[in-house]
């Protein structure tokens, strides 16, 4: 769940255009049938306001021709416009989509922004504005927000690293005031938002609609997070709240938590990487008993935050809708897992849960883990580099036989699970649902590469699509092969990773033969990584006859064959 400028640059992908009618046809379609409409009215009443009468030549011309000439004039103006806001998309790479500008990861250039804003007078109804991951956006916001009374319908603006500077945040804290209907703003990403908020948000009254405020890795200060924290009784629709990856407002936790009292309609609160403390449990464990509603709750990458559950949060136990609790990297101590064994199965709710990279539960968390067996709902467990023993990773496997809605496991970096796989069989064979298993560097051997044979064999793991069994590099030629015998069964597997360590080059065995032959029978199959796997040039010269006459669709990644 971290979040980072890559996760979100490829979110932003552009799509391929699918209709070379751009949306600003089907915007002005709708004016341009009124105003038919309209003259047709018009001649109607003219006709019968004539009484017939013979025309004089020598007479200017009839109300009706002049109608029709000037109809014919703004037709053809507004033809002329509407083609060439087809062509500024199109050239973009952009998909048309009702009442939204979605221009995010365009490279726009400043020629390119001011063919934007040339677009707004004629998108009265626009409600949704796109640009973010446009570094050269920086610097031209100004001219975006003298027009932003055009198009004062709108209600998402996104923002998200444009590389702002202090004018252009100045320029949007002006520009808000214009479109009071605004219910989503995300300015994530830009640095110098920090230490402005005030003058950017300063706009937002009592009433206001925001429903969504997303500050990522702002470089927000100190003094940001307490004015965020007064600001917040005004925001009464807010719903998402993302102030993750500012370190600093960790110390104005105070001001934030006493502003969430009053957020009563919030369901997700992201606080990752904020310098919190273990003072900040005890802050907002008080402020939860105000979020009935909260659905979704990021404490994650708040490594000072250990120790903090050791005395019971009581509140956060009655979060009875809580659907996602992430807690990774928060060094949890043994005392914390022991509190959070009283209130995580509590949470019936609770579809998501992110434990990963606390190394301190692995000799202390036998009890939490028997204990999810009460949570029927949970849809992803993420247990990776835990530490895990025997004896939790038995309490875990257990429990897990009672998760038939389990859609993602991650036991990956937990050296146990290693020749003990076989404690998971009754999951495997029971998980329905599984479509992501994570496996990862979990000193796997040939017994348990066997035992994932048999399962796939007897038909279950059928809707598995991502399965990474990477860093195993103890399982031998014999394992691989009995393995790569078998994927075939996993019709929906859509990516497979089989690398070996960073330190570590091993010959292929010949049971890449039996993977390439698997492949051919696995419809939706796009990736494998195999890489620092060194393929003999016969084998090198069967993938690339692989790749020219069969599936050039699918990625082989190796990073290399030495």
């Amino acid at each position: 769940m971290s979040q980072t400028r890559k996760e979100s640059s490829s979110d932003g992908e552009t799509k391929p255009q699918t209709s070379r009618t751009s949306f600003v046809n089907r915007f002005l379609r709708g004016s341009k049938l009124r105003s038919s409409k309209a003259e047709s009215r018009k001649e109607s009443n003219d006709l019968k306001t004539s009484d017939f009468q013979p025309s004089d030549e020598t007479q200017t011309p009839a109300p009706l021709d002049a109608a029709k000439a000037l109809s014919s004039e703004m037709e053809l103006e507004l033809g002329s416009r509407t083609q060439k806001n087809g062509q500024f998309l199109q050239k973009l790479g952009k998909q048309a989509v009702d009442k939204g500008l979605d221009l995010n990861n365009c490279r726009l250039t400043t020629a390119d922004v001011r063919e934007m804003v040339a677009l707004l007078p004629f998108l009265p109804d626009l409600e949704k504005l796109d640009i973010s991951w446009n570094d050269l956006v920086g610097g031209t916001l100004p001219l975006i927000t003298e027009q932003m009374h055009l198009v004062n319908k709108l209600k998402s603006l996104r923002l998200g690293s444009c590389r702002l500077t202090t004018d252009d945040v100045r320029a949007l804290g002006e520009a808000l005031k214009a479109v009071p209907d605004l219910e989503e703003l995300d300015l994530s990403w830009n640095s110098k938002v920090g230490g402005n908020v005030p003058r950017i948000l300063q706009e937002l009254q009592a009433g206001s609609k925001i429903r969504t405020l997303e500050l990522v890795d702002c470089t927000l200060t100190s003094e940001d997070g307490t004015f965020m924290g007064q600001l917040l009784p005004v925001l009464q629709s807010l719903e998402v709240l993302d102030l993750s990856m500012n370190r600093n407002i960790g110390g104005s936790l105070n001001s934030i938590a006493q502003g969430l009292k009053s957020t009563s309609s919030l369901k997700v609160l992201k606080l990752q990487s904020c310098g919190l403390s273990q003072k900040s449990v005890t802050l907002l464990d008080a402020a939860f008993g105000y979020l009935g509603g909260l659905r979704k709750l990021d404490l994650s990458c708040n490594k000072e935050l250990g120790g903090g559950f050791e005395d019971l949060p009581a509140q956060l136990a009655m979060l009875e809708h809580l659907e996602v609790l992430d807690l990774h990297q928060c060094s949890l101590t043994a005392g914390d897992v022991v509190s959070l064994t009283q209130v995580i199965p509590l949470l019936s709710h609770l579809q998501e849960l992110d434990l990963s990279a606390n190394k301190k539960m692995g000799s202390s968390s036998e009890n939490l883990l028997s204990r999810l067996r009460f949570l029927p709902a949970l849809k992803s467990l993420l247990i990776s580099n835990c530490a895990l023993e025997r004896e939790t990773f038995t309490a875990l496997a257990e429990a897990s036989i009672h998760l038939p809605a389990l859609e993602v496991f991650d036991l990956s970096w937990n050296k146990c699970v290693g020749g003990n796989l076989k404690l998971l069989l009754e999951t495997l064979k029971l998980s329905t649902s599984l479509q992501v298993l994570r496996l990862s560097s979990c000193s796997l051997v040939t017994e348990d590469m066997a035992l994932l044979a048999s399962v796939m064999q007897t038909g279950h793991l059928a809707r598995l699509r991502k399965l990474d069994l990477s860093y195993n590099d103890s399982v031998c030629d014999a394992g691989w092969a009995v393995f790569c015998q078998n994927v075939w069964l996993l019709k929906e597997l859509t990516e497979l990773d089989i690398s070996l360590r960073p330190s570590t080059f091993r010959d292929c065995g010949q049971w890449f033969r039996h993977l390439l032959c698997a492949v051919t029978r696995l419809p939706e199959i796009t990736e494998i990584g195999m890489k620092r796997w060194i393929l003999p040039p016969s084998l090198e010269e069967e993938l690339e006859c692989f790749d020219r006459d069969h599936r050039s669709s699918i990625r082989f990644d190796h990073g290399g064959y030495q």
